[in-house]
């Protein structure tokens, strides 16, 4: 009976870690958007001669743009290249320890 509770509840902290991991992607993926806009926006502000001196383009400049890159990038690589750095192995032992912590917390005492 314990072991069927134990996968209960190993099968919702999975489902909260793909939630969160979904929610992750799609905040990113919206950031990603955002970015790209304001990139088109910033390229014909400083390579043609279209008036695009209104609020928020105005205050495009090269600085804002690297710094935006630089977090676009670090996003991209937290995101997606944490799993190659860290591994497999990594990720089952923190799981691991995650749940023993919950399971610890919620024993009767």
């Amino acid at each position: 009976m314990e072991t069927d509770w134990n996968s209960d509840q190993e099968e919702t902290i999975l489902k909260d870690l793909a939630t969160k991991k979904v929610i992750q992607l799609k905040s990113f993926y919206k950031h990603l958007f955002v970015y790209a806009i304001a990139m088109v926006l910033f390229l014909l502000k400083e390579y043609t001669n279209l008036p695009l001196q209104f609020f928020p383009i105005r205050y495009l400049n090269w600085v804002i743009v690297i710094i935006w890159s630089a977090v676009v990038v670090g996003s991209a690589i937290d995101l997606f290249a944490s799993y190659k750095i860290f591994g497999q192995e990594w990720e089952e032992r923190k799981l691991r320890s995650i749940l023993e912590k919950k399971y610890k917390k919620q024993k009767w005492e």
